[in-house]
């Protein structure tokens, strides 16, 4: 959902006042001590949160309990410096207090849990260099948790060596194994033709022996604990104060967020996606830097291995040793990950089934046309069903004269009908949502005029979004596809559409769950010229409005839930609003006046019919097997320390990863095909003409596609 930065109307005023009242309370305290910098920061952010946001905190112990809780967490994700004496004192003396120092704009706890933090990082680094300088045994058994939900703070300092000895011997063991891996693939390479004889043939790279390669495994770790630590001691006193005021806002929902001046020009690059680098939204979350969205059209987009959820762990220019960024800053990352296009960067990271895999991307500029609305014709058993993908819902919110999705799809249902289609695909899936009102305008080209959605603040009635045009764009067989990154607009157009019955809603369990609205407020735009000599503030996002259906449910928290449901590869993931922290829950509001479509698809029947196929598909029976074992895999988060146990399981993983890509590979591939009236357009122009190619051809072994086009035929 789109987040527009106010600076008019009503509610930005009031909201403003707001902001400017509580500032002017702290410049006029009847002292002579000059405002700090922080304590307006803390005050004027809290004033705007218990004023505007949807459903505004108490603040009181329960608050204070919240970011305790929060902030530990985000500063020792891992749980690898502070000891179980250090939280327990923290939480006697601090659990309870928060409230009370919000309210005075002070941050005691903050100051005490960094003072003790830095301590122990000392006592870590010091820890981590001795360890490092003896071998390690790779031949006894012992195991090493990888989940920070189920470790615990080591008891005391000897139990924090403990701990570390095995996450250490675990980094080495990991480098050992990706060393062993080169390794074999350089033996196995044949030797280039060249004129040289091959006794005096060299290779660029002696091969090791296991003693070698484990003392260069742990060189690198050390090298790599060394960047980390570097970077965590460089952390200021701005940086700090920025993330306990971000857990401040978080605590409210995950969508609501201080932006503190630097990463508010982060959050507007990522916002455009327009530049050269990998084209994927990063997010800091709890010292992780994670991937939260992939940029339709960009080179990791293209290159379609790394995906929303992936956890960043290290980087790598090229052929470069790689870098941690584990507990870096976010715009620190993203300086690395950014680069030249045509460059090489390399990302180890973390899959959300606890894996580890190493990505390579040539970085490119976001080729944006691949982010507008695309269709095809599907030729089936002698029928023809168009198809049409919607990356975004995406709109020109400058009103420069940019493009709208609603009228890009209104064009492609067009030209979908001069094919003569007699049904038509709408894939919603990866569509993490866009401009609201496009959603609307869009629900309007399969229905007669009504109600689509519902919007509603924190008080007074809900504003009923319409549609006004009783024409119908397309009137025949409709199946939309949707899966767990299907999000916000996707949900709302989703929603609708099953609520007036007019087409047939497939996919995974459900869809994201986000139905709630942002807006930005600029902190140096409340505050009153008083404080310019301590300015820039920063912003602050907040919730200020939540989407419900037309039937009256909201889709924040459950998201939409499938006419028929299909076996999802990403069934495993815990993702969706449902598994952030403190998300806002689900409720209900009275329905708005609507009349289902008249010719609505006999949903039961088709069902049944789907599921008898789904039962009996070879392909489908893959996909559930594999979503069983990379559930059972994310659940088993302890790893063996044996480096022949631990190279037997990552054998094992990719065996079961290439069968499942085999039997991708071996699917029906579908009849899908560009439109010939784009093709007419294009000419002779082959670079448009292969990237029309590649559109179809990475969707001609999609087997939820082929089910979607078995619904359609369904109903002729």
């Amino acid at each position: 959902m789109s987040f527009p930065r106010i600076k008019i109307g009503l509610y930005a005023a009031v909201v403003l006042a707001v902001f400017v009242l509580a500032s002017y309370k702290l410049y006029r305290r009847g002292d002579a001590r000059p405002p700090q910098k922080d304590a307006v920061l803390i005050q004027a952010m809290l004033s705007g949160l218990t004023t505007a946001h949807y459903q505004p905190e108490k603040i009181d112990d329960t608050f204070s309990k919240r970011v305790f809780d929060l902030y530990l967490k985000r500063v020792d994700s891992n749980k690898k410096f502070l000891l179980a004496s250090d939280v327990a004192q923290l939480r006697t003396k601090y659990q309870n207090d928060v409230d009370d120092e919000v309210k005075r704009g002070t941050h005691e706890f903050m100051d005490q849990t960094n003072a003790v933090i830095d301590q122990r990082v000392k006592d870590v680094q010091a820890l981590y260099r001795d360890i490092l300088t003896k071998p390690f045994d790779f031949t006894t058994e012992e195991t090493f948790e990888t989940e920070p939900d189920k470790a615990s703070f080591a008891a005391d300092k000897a139990a924090q060596r403990e701990e570390w000895r095995k996450f250490l011997k675990y980094q080495t063991m990991v480098r050992i194994s990706e060393m062993m891996d080169t390794q074999a693939k350089k033996k196995d390479k044949p030797l280039a033709a060249t004129s040289v004889t091959p006794s005096s043939a060299t290779t660029s790279e002696p091969i090791r022996t296991p003693a070698e390669m484990e003392a260069e495994a742990r060189k690198r770790v050390l090298k790599y604990f060394e960047d980390q630590f570097n970077d965590l001691l460089q952390n200021d006193a701005n940086d700090r104060l920025a993330m306990y005021a971000n857990v401040i806002a978080n605590t409210y929902d995950p969508h609501t967020e201080y932006f503190a001046p630097r990463d508010k020009e982060s959050f507007d690059v990522a916002m455009t996606g327009r530049f050269e680098g990998i084209g994927a939204s990063l997010q800091e979350k709890d010292g992780s830097i994670k991937i939260t969205d992939i940029i339709p059209g960009s080179a990791s987009y293209r290159q379609g291995e790394l995906k929303a959820g992936d956890v960043i762990l290290r980087v790598a220019q090229g052929a470069d040793e790689p870098v941690s960024v584990e507990g870096m800053r976010l715009d620190k990352a993203v300086s690395m990950i950014k680069g030249k296009k045509g460059s090489e960067v390399r990302l180890t990271v973390k899959k959300p089934d606890n894996s580890t895999k190493i990505v390579s991307i040539i970085r490119d500029v976001v080729i944006i046309k691949d982010t507008y609305a695309q269709s095809a014709t599907i030729n089936e058993a002698g029928k023809k069903i168009g198809y049409i993908k919607l990356p975004t819902f995406y709109a020109d919110f400058n009103d420069n004269g940019g493009r709208s999705s609603a009228d890009d799809v209104k064009k492609e249902l067009e030209k979908l009908k001069q094919e003569n289609v007699q049904g038509v695909v709408l894939d919603l899936r990866f569509n993490g949502g866009g401009s609201l009102q496009d959603a609307v305008e869009m629900a309007g080209l399969f229905i007669d005029s009504g109600p689509v959605v519902q919007v509603k603040g924190p008080q007074g009635a809900p504003t009923v979004l319409n549609d006004r045009d009783p024409r119908v764009q397309y009137s025949g067989p409709l199946v939309v596809l949707v899966n767990k990154y299907s999000a916000s607009a996707s949900e709302i157009l989703a929603a609708a559409i099953q609520d007036y019955k007019r087409g047939v809603i497939m996919g995974a369990a459900s869809t994201y769950g986000k139905g709630t609205v942002q807006r930005i407020f600029d902190l140096d735009d409340a505050l009153p010229a008083e404080f310019n000599s301590i300015k820039p503030f920063g912003s602050l996002k907040l919730t200020t409005q939540k989407f419900y259906r037309i039937n009256g449910g909201s889709t924040q928290f459950k998201g939409v839930v499938p006419d028929i449901i299909l076996p999802d590869a990403y069934s495993y993931l815990d993702q969706g609003e449902k598994e952030s922290d403190y998300p806002l829950k689900w409720d209900e509001i009275t329905p708005a006046r609507y009349r289902p479509w008249a010719q609505a698809p006999a949903t039961d029947k088709l069902r049944t019919a789907s599921q008898v196929r789904v039962a009996a598909s070879p392909s489908f029976r893959l996909v559930n097997e594999l979503a069983q074992r990379m559930r059972k895999r994310k659940d088993e988060t302890k790893v063996s320390l044996k480096l022949t146990a631990f190279r037997a399981e990552q054998q094992t993983n990719k065996v079961e990863s290439d069968k499942y890509e085999a039997a991708q590979k071996a699917a029906q591939p579908l009849a899908i095909a560009p439109l010939s009236s784009d093709l007419r357009v294009l000419g002779t122009d082959t670079v448009e003409i292969n990237r029309a190619s590649r559109f179809t051809k990475n969707l001609n072994k999609d087997i939820t596609l082929r089910e979607a086009v078995s619904v359609v035929k369904d109903q002729m």
